[in-house]
């Protein structure tokens, strides 16, 4: 007989106009790494946040035993009593603290006379040892990148003496060598007799590193499947999840590309807004053409933000020179609305924190980057408003009772819709997407490749940086490739490769070292 850490009971959650949980059950043996999938909106976020207590009891139907007995819990921090902690996909973290102090915020190590330092940090060594973390505790969390701040939250999560780790879309923010790092960790941790819940997206990873995976659909239990042989097919999972087959996961489009340019960049060079005398991007020249989309691969850090960022109205860095040009004419943009108004649009790789204002509407969301359009003498139209919204609704499928609907209470494909439709209606002939499809679903992935091509062959011109290389080669006409801030090499889809991108970027890693040597 299985040995059960954890059995949830007919769960259902309701929120205003919407069932979120539909009598979801959920049963994770003991020492096991148990997978969730399922669309955006099919319930795996609220569920877990029911585990943790984020969703406290008397606000859901149903039951949870966790070690054989039933648990009712008020808050976070009853549940990490009994070593049920949950990792965000929003890191909880400040990043003006340092590395100690965020591990043992709220838990803090306490001597005679307030907080023992010297604790603290010699705990948090010990813990960040345990996770691979060379860094030094008392840095500061902003100085590290974001795969360290990922293995700090697991560091914090292993002070609590956790038994049952949740994470929620660990690897959304990673690369690929920070994602295999990370699933192998859990991989120790589970010999270690760690049981663990993961919601990912990712299903190559799923079917790397997960037992058994439990599909929901529409806030509905569909199945879970034993991958105990690790030979589970992705397209059967897929299928669970979406309810049908996708055959092919990007869309063909007919190729309809002009020879004129639509943007094109020269000699770019971009300083860091701190330390202004370090060079994230570094001479760079590219174009794209109208109807054309051209991808940027590169690893963490590799500049493609900040290049893109940099080209949005100088929103990122210092000492910019170059030269840029929109339809062929040269433009000086000295700010974001300057870009705007220049016909360049840039969707955010952090639709949470830059691209949308959660807390209000999707209506209003869907105009404010052209409030013009829908207002007169600074008044706005509110009917006007709302119609644009209805359309855009309706056009990209967002998924929401109604227009009037607070961003924060949709589905993160949902989301990424709205950001789409408050660009699309900004009418730019040049998009740049930073991860357009980071943390969504494959079902809300194939939308939103599908309104890329759309544009696209509407003669928009797209910049599509994505950290996942099957997807730039799925979905682009050209490929960059950036390493260090410098662009390595340019190459057609049709012929580009995994490999004839990682071998770029190592590449010019070589190079640079030799450079190095014969430096010194």
């Amino acid at each position: 007989m299985a040995d059960n850490i954890l059995v949830m009971k007919n769960i259902t959650k309701l929120y205003p106009g919407v069932k979120a949980l539909d009598n979801v059950n959920l049963t994770v043996e003991r020492g096991s790494i148990h997978a969730l999938v399922g669309e955006n909106g099919a319930g795996k976020s609220t569920l877990m946040n029911i585990l943790s207590g984020t969703i406290p009891h008397g606000n859901y139907d149903g039951n949870i035993l966790y070690d054989g007995h039933e648990c009712r819990f008020k808050s976070v921090r009853e549940s990490e009593k009994l070593g049920i902690v949950i990792i965000h996909q929003e890191l909880a973290l400040v990043s003006e603290l340092s590395i100690g102090e965020n591990m043992f915020l709220g838990n803090e190590r306490r001597g005679r006379f307030g907080i023992d330092w010297d604790e603290t940090y010699s705990q948090a060594a010990r813990l960040m040892r345990q996770v691979g973390l060379k860094d030094s505790p008392t840095t500061l969390v902003k100085d590290i990148g974001t795969g360290k701040q990922q293995l700090v939250e697991i560091a914090k999560a292993l002070s609590k003496n956790v038994k049952l780790l949740i994470l929620d879309e660990p690897t959304s923010s990673l690369n690929e060598e920070e994602s295999k790092m990370l699933l192998n960790m859990l991989l120790d941790f589970k010999k270690q007799g760690m049981t663990s819940i993961i919601i990912s997206h990712k299903l190559s990873e799923i079917s790397y590193v997960a037992d058994k995976i439990t599909v929901l659909r529409d806030g509905s239990t569909i199945e879970t499947i034993d991958n105990s042989g690790r030979d589970i097919d992705e397209y059967r999972i897929i299928r669970g999840m979406v309810g049908r087959e996708i055959t092919d996961r990007y869309p063909k489009r007919e190729r309809k590309i002009s020879s004129e340019q639509s943007l094109c960049v020269e000699n770019w060079c971009v300083c860091h807004p701190v330390y202004t005398e370090k060079r994230v991007v570094n001479n760079v020249s590219f174009y794209v053409k109208k109807g054309e989309i051209v991808g940027f691969s590169g690893l963490q850090g590799a500049g493609r933000t900040e290049l893109a960022r940099s080209i949005f109205g100088r929103s990122y860095g210092t000492a910019i020179t170059g030269t840029l040009k929109v339809n062929g004419k040269e433009v000086k943009l000295k700010n974001e609305r300057e870009a705007i108004e220049a016909g360049i649009a840039y969707l955010t790789e952090d639709r949470k924190e830059n691209g949308l204002i959660l807390i209000d509407t999707v209506a209003r969301n869907n105009t404010m980057a052209r409030l013009e359009k829908v207002s007169r003498h600074g008044i706005i139209d509110v009917n006007k408003e709302n119609r644009v919204a209805e359309t855009y609704k309706e056009k990209l499928r967002i998924k929401t009772p109604t227009i009037q609907q607070n961003v924060n209470n949709l589905s993160g494909g949902n989301q990424q819709k709205v950001l789409f439709s408050k660009w699309m209606f900004a009418d730019a002939d040049v998009l740049i997407m930073d991860e357009p499809t980071r943390g969504i679903d494959v079902g809300a992935k194939y939308e939103i490749y599908c309104i890329m091509n759309d544009l696209a062959m509407q003669g928009k011109s797209i910049v599509m940086i994505s950290s996942e290389l099957p997807e730039l080669l799925g979905m682009c006409d050209r490929i960059y490739v950036m390493n260090e801030g410098e662009l390595v090499a340019e190459m057609d889809a049709a012929d580009a490769t995994q490999e004839l991108i990682m071998e770029a970027i190592l590449r010019s890693d070589k190079k640079k070292a030799i450079e190095e040597c014969k430096g010194a």
